[in-house]
């Protein structure tokens, strides 16, 4: 009789591994390139035409102000507001975002704001004239009354 141990195992075939064959991946297509546009030209009269209008800003640039045209657009967005329009409606038609205008604001020098302070400053310094001569007049006062008094 057959070994009760070989009798409980199967018979296994015991194959050639096959050989996998990996996915074939995509033949690569070549791309298109896109036709760059041709610079364009400018003559005297379009350099000056640009100048003349709004300044020609390229594409992913930052447009930079003066601190006059800062000022320009500040005093045209507060007209626009003290006119009855909101903040955001003054900003979108100067062309320019709510961000800047509150960090221009921000940064903007006191004494280009108003006249108030220039009005509350000349106030001050009127105050401390006229105390002066206040103390002044007081001091004459009483140096006359200690005379006649005696004292």
């Amino acid at each position: 009789m057959a070994n009760p141990q070989e009798a409980g195992l199967a018979k296994v075939d015991v194959q050639t591994p096959v050989a996998v064959e990996a996915p074939k991946s995509r033949a690569k297509t070549p791309r298109v390139k896109k036709a760059k546009p041709e610079p364009v030209k400018r003559t005297p009269k379009a350099v000056s035409k640009a100048v003349e209008s709004e300044p020609v800003v390229a594409p992913g640039k930052r447009r930079t102000y003066s601190g006059k045209e800062r000022a320009e657009k500040i005093a045209q967005i507060r007209k626009l507001i003290a006119g009855g329009s909101s903040v955001r409606s003054a900003v979108a038609e100067v062309k320019i975002s709510e961000q800047t205008y509150y960090h221009w604001v921000k940064a903007a020098p006191p004494g280009e704001e108003s006249d108030d302070l220039k009005d509350l400053v000349a106030l001050e310094a009127e105050n401390k004239e006229l105390k002066k001569r206040l103390a002044e007049h007081l001091r004459k006062e009483n140096a006359e009354l200690k005379r006649k008094l005696g004292i």
